[in-house]
This record gives C-alpha cells, sequence and structure tokens, in this order.
C-alpha cells in the first residue's frame, strides 16, 4: 500500500481550516437574521458574540467573548454563555442573562414580542414583566467587561 504523502495533506488541512473559520464568521453575523426572522430584534444579544449554536429542538446557545455589562433602559448582564429556546417571536427559559432592577439583579426568565406593530418587547423578569420600547434593540449594544465603568 502506498502512504500519503505529507505534502498532499497540508493543502487539504488548510482548506478545512479555512472553511471553519469561514463558517464560523457566517454564523456570528447570521444570529442577527436569525432572531430577524423569528421575529425578534437583532439587538437582543451584544456585540462581543463569537459564536451561536442552534439544534433542530430551537434551543439556542450563544457564545460571547466575554462576561459584560450593558443598558437598554437598565444596566443588563450577560454571561459568557446565553442559552434559551428560541420560538417565533420569543425566548423561553433564558440562562444567562440578568437584569438590573432598583440595585438588584434579577434573572431574566424570558423575552417576548407578541405584537410587533405595539412597537414593545416584553421581558419576564420572573417578579414581574416589563415592556420595554423595541427601538432599544435595532443594533446590538455595546457590551463592557465586567468591572470596566458604563458611561451610558
Amino acid at each position: 500500500m502506498s502512504e500519503t504523502p505529507k505534502s498532499c495533506l497540508t493543502p487539504i488541512l488548510h482548506l478545512l481550516l479555512l472553511i471553519l473559520v469561514f463558517h464560523s464568521l457566517t454564523a456570528t453575523s447570521s444570529l442577527h437574521n436569525l432572531l430577524r426572522s423569528q421575529g425578534l430584534p437583532a439587538g437582543l444579544f451584544p456585540d462581543t458574540v463569537k459564536s451561536y449554536d442552534l439544534d433542530h429542538l430551537g434551543r439556542l446557545e450563544v457564545h460571547l467573548e466575554w462576561p459584560c455589562l450593558s443598558k437598554f433602559e437598565t444596566r443588563v448582564y450577560y454571561e459568557s454563555v446565553v442559552r434559551a429556546n428560541l420560538t417565533f417571536g420569543g425566548l423561553q427559559g433564558l440562562e444567562g442573562l440578568s437584569q438590573e432592577e432598583l440595585f438588584l439583579w434579577l434573572p431574566v426568565k424570558g423575552i417576548s414580542v407578541n405584537d410587533p406593530s405595539s412597537g414593545l418587547i416584553l421581558f419576564d423578569i420572573g417578579v414581574a414583566h416589563k415592556r420595554l420600547s423595541l427601538s432599544l434593540f435595532e443594533d446590538p449594544p455595546v457590551c463592557k467587561p465586567q468591572g470596566t465603568t458604563l458611561f451610558f
């Protein structure tokens, strides 16, 4: 049997590496398109998205470069991995996202857009449902690493 020369494998490995890198870049940029296609605003996740996975059951897992703080109407904290069940018009069973309310950090359990024409998005923070303007979520928010001062 003849062996495959290393020189033949090198171009194949380079091609595979390029495909993986391209897929990663495409996946990151398409998260916002995915959200829009599901009736959600593109700016629910910050500008620090590294990659995401979506399985056949609608389980979404978003990977960020680092845990970070941002602000919509109040401050929000994203863990480095945020998970949710993606349905049309909603993210349910959210894990990895918290919102500050009256000096308390409350986990965001769900996000939904029931009626896009209302211009409102609903955040389920457990003890209450908070309505925010959809216009706050048009673009991905800037997200600063934890410990960085936010000047909003």
